[in-house]
Parts: C-alpha cells; structure tokens; sequence
C-alpha cells in the first residue's frame, strides 16, 4: 500500500474527528480513533509479509494493547480534574509509554 494512501486515511480520519468534535454528538469523536484503520494496514501488511500464523501472533498482542490505551484514557480522565489540558494530556501520554513499555517487556519475555 503506497505511503499517499495511508497518508490520505490518516488525513480523513482526523478531518472526521474535527467535524464530528463540533457536532451535537461530538463524543463520538473520541470513538473514531478507535476504528481500525491503521490496524488494517498493520495487518495486511504483516499477513502478506510473514503470514497468517504472525497475522495471529500480531492479533493477540494487538488484544493487550488494549491495556494501555486503557491507562491513557483513565489517567486523562483524572488528571483533567486538576492539570490544564496540555499537562493532563502530557502525563496520559506518559502513562501510555510506561505501559505500552511494559506491555512490550512482558510479550518478550513470556511469549
């Protein structure tokens, strides 16, 4: 898949998250990032590169990855309460390196 098109998926995701920020429903923005575009490529990619047994390798790692997206939105949603917006933001996006770090560690030595 050409780098233009994944460029082009990621520009319509983001203009579909700015439009439906300023809609009535803007919540639903926060699910968007939550549709599997790049892991679509992701996994065709590493289907047609190294098969269906890595394709199902790559699948339940992408199941735990779930755990620190996880720990980024619960540490936003509390430091939200008493940080500004870029700290809070800052120290989510901490949380989610330390735990995909983790995460990452654990895979490796365990699988």
């Amino acid at each position: 898949m050409g780098l233009v098109l994944k460029a082009t998926l990621g520009a319509l995701v983001v203009l579909l998250i700015g439009l439906l920020s300023k809609s009535k429903n803007y919540y639903i923005a926060g699910l968007i990032p939550l549709f599997p575009t790049f892991a679509l490529i992701a996994h065709y990619i590493v289907a047609s590169e190294r098969g269906t047994e890595a394709l199902r390798t790559t699948i339940v790692f992408g199941m735990w990855s779930i755990i620190p997206y996880f720990l980024y939105l619960l540490s936003l949603w509390y430091f939200t309460a008493f940080l500004r917006l870029p700290l809070a933001l800052g120290g989510a996006v901490v949380c989610w390196s330390l735990s995909a770090w983790l995460l990452i560690l654990v895979w490796s030595r365990f699988h």
